[in-house]
């Protein structure tokens, strides 16, 4: 009985994860806070984005600086590299979140929210578009595999619905120029 060894676990740079995600984050902060300095009523120069709205550029680099380095020294710590690891860096950043509201509930809250948000995440496969398929199946046969398993013959489907709103079977023509001929008298040209 064979028995499949995982490698062992590389320790990674929490301090170099940390910063680049905080620049990352800190980043699309600075997007954010420019976007809502620019919906102001008042007046307010470019500064504004940083005098004004700059508490959101802070918040978001704490907030990811803070995700990336508890995740990774957590995975450190641990040495796995499993879903727990992101539910504890998201902890750390809801509960980040939650400081701006300076109420001990609200920093659990936050913290429990991104914690679960995050561990199903990555858990469940950590991306949106579900499950990673095999690289060394081709998408056209694996498609057409697809197709073919699913597609059902027209008898069947003509059985159930019935023929017209656009499903017309073998012969339909001549079926329909026979029945308007029986019915109305009408004789219907047959296309060439």
């Amino acid at each position: 009985m064979a028995s499949e060894s995982k490698p062992a676990y590389q320790p990674k740079d929490a301090i170099s994860a940390s910063v680049r995600s905080t620049m990352i984050v800190g980043g699309a902060g600075l997007f954010l806070s420019a976007v809502q300095n620019s919906l102001t009523r008042q007046n307010v120069t470019g500064w504004g984005v940083l005098t004004r709205t700059g508490g959101t550029i802070g918040i978001f680099a704490a907030i990811g600086g803070g995700y990336e380095f508890a995740r990774v020294a957590a995975a450190n710590i641990r040495e796995k590299d499993d879903a727990w690891n992101p539910t504890i860096g998201g902890f750390v950043g809801g509960s980040i979140v939650g400081l701006r509201y300076r109420s001990f509930p609200a920093v659990l809250g936050f913290g429990a929210l991104l914690a679960i948000i995050q561990g199903t995440f990555d858990y469940t496969g950590g991306k949106m578009t579900g499950f990673a398929r095999d690289a060394e199946v081709d998408e056209y046969e694996r498609m057409e595999q697809v197709r073919r398993n699913k597609r059902r013959p027209i008898e069947e489907t003509l059985h159930e619905l019935g023929e017209g709103r656009g499903i017309y079977g073998p012969g339909y023509q001549e079926r329909r120029a026979e029945r308007l001929k029986k019915r109305y008298g009408v004789d219907i040209p047959q296309p060439a």
